[in-house]
């Protein structure tokens, strides 16, 4: 940082704290001018190409000694998710469906070349809400890849399956089921989705879900190897978020679907019909550095993790707060700032609009501290007054979403309100993902 980068920055906080009374006191939303506007993408997934929008994501990471289940790798073992559709394969509002669905495996961080075996998909058992691995048996539906049962994930790569008919509603649970022969060698995989998966001898693929539960299973957190799901939606559009344990979420209930992409796209739905809905969300995520548990930084994934997805019309960042209380920690808020231009730069140059979110504070936070609070602010206002700009040049958002008012405490700014913190003065709770969500207004986010 330079000599007179203090200065500057007192001047930018200074500023955006005359102008809106309090820095976290400003509106929950502030939309770029149209001169900027015009710069990115509008709304319309007609847009684009592909019928096919993303209804549920993850992001891998490679896994380490504390995650024995990928680390070596499954023999002969069958992988049970349990996940909640954002947009479903029929219509319950907005443009019709086709009933189509498809699979994504990923071997991004897998050692070698793993063989997969039987897949399905099906609905869960009717009534029970929360965990269990209880299917429908009349709706479970062999999914395949190129018309095989099963197929070869290279190593790095993603295997996508064929079409699949299967009926499920917006906001719906599809059951997800691999069969892996192996011995795999690690395994791709996201630590924590925050909802239950199941893990049985043999393969349990079509089982009604009392295999999983019989002796031999086990139960974990993780999504082993598989990346999304797709739903062919033509007109519905598709929103990648780019975040770290804020949008995993950590801080809500397993198997509650409290996320803040659950009640984003929740929302979404309610305010004009269903969006497709990718939680990219790694914890510890930076958008700066990587990390050897935490992944690639948003910069390095950027391209596999969101670009790649088909359908998508915006990507959503959230990120940053782990550049600042992190160590190693980012001192130097224009090499944030810099990072966010970046993200900006290329998803723009694909086409996509592009909103950030201000940084959510942490005060109460194990490594909080004052310094660290006056760079989220000078951050903060950096992004605010860049959605207001001109300059369809200068990297800005389209638009920024101010999520970090929506859950402090009016009182003390530097603090999440009490309703919103989960606990640990950084994580927000369902009531605090909720709040994020409610400040994210579906024009801000299509256009």
């Amino acid at each position: 940082m330079t000599g007179t980068a203090p200065l500057a920055r007192r001047t930018l906080l200074t500023g955006a704290l005359a102008s809106t009374g309090a820095l976290l006191v400003a509106p929950s939303v502030v939309a770029a001018p149209r001169a900027l506007l015009a710069a990115g993408p509008t709304s319309g997934a007609g847009r684009r190409p592909s019928t096919w929008v993303p209804s549920w994501a993850t992001a891998h990471t490679r896994p380490t000694a504390t995650d024995p289940l990928v680390l070596a790798g499954v023999t002969d073992r069958t992988v049970r998710h349990v996940l909640r559709l954002s947009a479903g394969t029929t219509s319950g509002g907005g443009p019709a469906g086709t009933g189509r669905l498809r699979v994504r495996l990923a071997g991004t961080f897998s050692e070698r070349p793993v063989l997969v075996g039987a897949v399905t998909v099906a609905r869960r058992t009717p009534g029970p809400t929360g965990a269990g691995p209880g299917v429908d048996p009349a709706t479970v539906t062999p999914v395949t890849f190129g018309g095989a049962s099963g197929g070869l994930l290279a190593a790095g790569a993603t295997l996508v399956s064929d079409p699949v008919t299967l009926a499920v509603p917006d906001g719906g649970d599809l059951v997800v089921s691999v069969h892996l022969p192996g011995p795999t060698g690690g395994l791709s995989f996201h630590r924590n989705v925050h909802a239950t998966g199941y893990v049985a001898p043999g393969d349990t693929t079509a089982d009604d879900g009392a295999g999983f539960t019989a002796e031999g299973g086990t139960t974990t957190r993780s999504a082993v190897l598989l990346s999304g799901v797709d739903v062919d939606r033509p007109g519905i559009p598709g929103v990648a978020v780019l975040g770290d344990s804020i949008t995993e979420g950590v801080g809500t209930p397993d198997d509650a679907d409290q996320r803040l992409t659950d009640h984003l796209a929740r929302r979404l739905a309610e305010r004009g019909g269903p969006v497709g809905v990718a939680n990219l969300g790694i914890s510890g995520n930076r958008v700066l550095l990587d990390d050897e548990r935490f992944g690639p930084s948003g910069q390095a994934r950027l391209d596999r993790d969101a670009l790649a997805l088909p359908g998508v019309d915006t990507l959503l960042v959230v990120l940053g707060i782990n550049d600042l209380q992190q160590p190693p920690s980012q001192p130097d808020p224009e090499v944030i700032l810099a990072g966010y231009r970046q993200l900006v730069l290329r998803a723009r140059d694909r086409g996509l609009r592009v909103v950030g979110t201000t940084i959510t504070p942490f005060g109460g936070w194990q490594r909080w501290t004052p310094a660290l609070e006056e760079e989220r602010r000078y951050v903060n206002a950096a992004l605010l007054a860049g959605a207001r700009s001109a300059r369809p040049d200068a990297g800005a958002f389209d638009a920024v979403a101010d999520v970090a008012t929506a859950v402090a405490d009016p009182t003390d700014p530097a603090r999440l309100l009490p309703a919103h913190d989960s606990g640990d003065g950084l994580h927000p709770s369902a009531a605090g993902a909720a709040a994020m969500a409610a400040a994210i207004g579906r024009r801000t986010l299509l256009g």
